[in-house]
């Protein structure tokens, strides 16, 4: 009876830690942010999530993002993300999942040396906390990241030279207000906004223990329980894993981004017994 309670004030008391954490990490490059490299670039993304649902506490997760450069015009990653999920109650959904990511060099500084695009996997947990206030939807997701991703010591080596593994943790806060009185099944528009920050931790980490933030301002649209999309603007501030001439590379990454969202009940519901 007590986790209804006790997990929203978990949630807070860990997501300011995390902020805390995060805000004290970046801070430490700021002190040296006149030797710093910044590289600003223009992104675009679109998304999309699907949520596929096969029994009353387990479903399945489907998602791609198709993330470009340029405004849309040049290709920044590539990712697909799936995974299964477990709704431990009407607050907490739980997932564990893997993801194929395939970064391409953008940019001024590309994020490995050789210039080339390069693969990753990641084996990930996840934990979605929701803590609706009134009206507001509140939502706290804590995820740990097994990373994999080739490296390549020479832009003419035809495969990776090398794997590399890494650790990664992220919290993403996302606070989300309906502008109008819902309609039947949640129809109708809202604002949205969250933020998200990377902290990296484990060998082969370095220097690179602040990863990058994320934050979003959005309108959407509920159309049912089944889907909606939203769209709005979008920051991504990034450190690079290395180091040019002993300096620190950020990326400021500034454009939009456009999520549709569906949820599909794949459960049948058992036919009637025919009277006789």
């Amino acid at each position: 009876m007590a986790a209804p309670v006790v997990l929203p004030a978990l949630a807070r008391w860990a997501g300011a830690g995390l902020l805390a954490a995060g805000l004290l990490l970046a801070a430490r490059p700021a002190a040296a942010q006149n030797t710093r490299l910044n590289d600003r670039n223009t992104i675009g993304w679109l998304t999309n999530t699907t949520t596929l649902r096969f029994a009353e506490r387990w479903s399945g997760h489907l998602e791609y993002q198709f993330r470009r450069e340029n405004g849309l015009a040049d290709w920044q990653q590539s990712l697909l993300r799936t995974g299964v999920n477990y709704q431990v109650n009407d607050r907490l959904t739980v997932r564990l999942g893997y993801a194929w990511i395939e970064t391409f060099p953008y940019g001024d500084y590309p994020i490995q040396a050789a210039g080339r695009q390069f693969p990753e996997h990641r084996i990930y947990q996840m934990a979605t906390l929701s803590n609706p206030i009134g009206r507001v939807e509140v939502s706290h997701r804590f995820m740990l990241e097994q990373r994999w991703f080739g490296r390549f010591l020479s832009p003419t080596s035809p495969d990776p030279d090398e794997w590399v593994y890494v650790n990664r943790l992220r919290y993403m806060a996302r606070v989300q207000v309906p502008l109008s009185q819902p309609g039947p099944g949640g129809r109708g528009p809202y604002a949205a906004a969250y933020d998200e920050i990377f902290l990296g931790f484990g060998r082969n980490v370095n220097e690179n223990v602040f990863d990058q933030n994320r934050l979003a301002l959005l309108l959407g649209y509920r159309f049912g329980p089944a889907f909606r999309i939203e769209g709005g603007f979008f920051q991504q501030r990034l450190q690079l894993p290395r180091e040019i001439e002993g300096r620190n590379v950020f990326q400021r990454n500034n454009g939009f981004i456009v999520n549709t969202v569906v949820n599909l009940d794949l459960r049948r519901s058992t036919p009637a017994t025919p009277a006789n």
